[in-house]
């Protein structure tokens, strides 16, 4: 299954790289640029105070294909975030010198924007709340359910690249209009 699906995967790669020869130098930059992309392995900071759950998170998370980093506390964590991009966060919430709901308020006063998946075993349906009023992207109880992290990392990874393209998008249409035209209303948005 993911042996065959990776050797497919490669192969395509391989395939697309051979096909650079054939281009400009300008398209065969872009088509590199694009298979690079779609292998950039996903980078994945842990925070906990537990060594055990940083342990068993990191090794169900390398085995399905993700670059992880670990931090034991949420001072630790905040110095290599603003040092270093992440695609996804799983952070615990009650730790030593910063806990991580003040991790989060930190994320969003620095303008870092990662999806962030808040752990706990001393969760409540208040701190749930507070965490995603605080920017959190989901919330899991310990102890840690394997489908429902894959399940959460899936869909942080998801909703990260839908967000980064639709900025994208914007980007371009703003070259293309300029942003001179402001509204969305459906009037507006059939002339956009």
């Amino acid at each position: 299954g993911q042996r065959r699906e990776a050797k497919q995967f490669a192969l395509k790669i391989k395939a697309s790289l051979l096909n650079l020869a054939e281009l400009s130098d300008a398209d065969a930059d872009k088509k590199l640029k694009a298979v690079l992309n779609v292998a950039k392995v996903n980078q994945v900071l842990i925070v906990d105070d537990e060594a055990a759950i940083r342990s068993a998170l990191k090794e169900v998370l390398e085995y399905e294909g993700f670059t992880i980093s670990e931090a034991a506390d949420g001072e630790s964590a905040l110095k290599m975030v603003l040092k270093e991009s992440f695609d996804l966060i799983f952070c615990d919430i009650k730790m030593p010198k910063l806990d991580g709901l003040d991790f989060l308020s930190e994320l969003k006063k620095e303008e870092i924007q990662v999806p962030v998946v808040m752990i706990t075993g001393h969760g409540t349906i208040d701190t749930a709340v507070e965490a995603i009023k605080r920017g959190a992207y989901d919330f899991i109880q310990k102890p840690l359910d394997l489908n429902r992290v894959l399940v959460s990392t899936r869909n942080a990874n998801k909703h990260d690249a839908l967000i980064k393209e639709t900025k994208t998008l914007k980007k371009k249409l703003n070259k293309v209009f300029g942003s001179n035209i402001v509204g969305q209303s459906k009037s507006i948005l059939e002339i956009i």
